[in-house]
């Protein structure tokens, strides 16, 4: 007797666990049909395509929630970031880089982490282009704390890298603190 009572004591545990599975399934399946996360998150009103984001300008400082960013140059045309050709030592692109020079503050009241995940570029065609996180390592060697969390009033400077194709230009980027925030849209021409 007590051999079924532990048999049946498991169900509310096995069925749980097929719940859970089936549910995260779905929303597997529900981002793949939808044509990846941008596609879900514009379903459920995120804006990822800059359409509520914040105007501003190069050179001029816009806020996207605790963080507080300035664009202040850009460069297309790079062809490697780093130094050196060996494994370890720099990052050929595979069309060009677009080099995006950005000042970023922390205008809350404790550390903000800033991620170039969250960072978008776009060219005029409206192609959307995400940042190169291993190019963006070798462009910020000369920029401490670029990257890192940022603390309270504190300002980081450092470089968005941004791989397009040769012949494109990025003409805007939008920043974000978050990928969940409206970010600022700064015209790059």
């Amino acid at each position: 007797m007590s051999i079924s009572t532990r048999s049946r004591s498991k169900w509310p545990i096995v069925a749980v666990v097929a719940v859970v599975v089936g549910v995260l399934g779905f929303a597997g399946l529900l981002t793949y049909l939808l044509g990846g996360a941008g596609a879900v998150l514009d379903a459920f009103g995120r804006d990822t395509k800059t359409e509520n984001a914040v105007d501003a300008r190069v050179g001029q400082t816009a806020t996207d929630g605790r963080l507080k960013f300035t664009v202040t140059g850009m460069t297309c045309g790079t062809k490697q970031v780093g130094e050196g050709s060996g494994a370890g030592q720099g990052k050929k692109a595979q069309g060009q880089y677009c080099l995006v020079d950005v000042a970023v503050t922390n205008d809350g009241s404790s550390p903000a982490a800033f991620s170039d995940l969250s960072q978008n570029g776009y060219d005029a065609t409206g192609a959307e282009y995400a940042v190169d996180s291993t190019a963006g390592a070798y462009a910020n060697k000369d920029f401490e704390g670029f990257l890192q969390p940022i603390e309270p009033h504190e300002t980081v400077r450092g470089r968005l890298v941004f791989d397009v194709p040769v012949g494109r230009r990025l003409t805007a980027v939008v920043l974000h603190e978050s990928v969940f925030s409206t970010g600022v849209k700064v015209p790059l021409q």
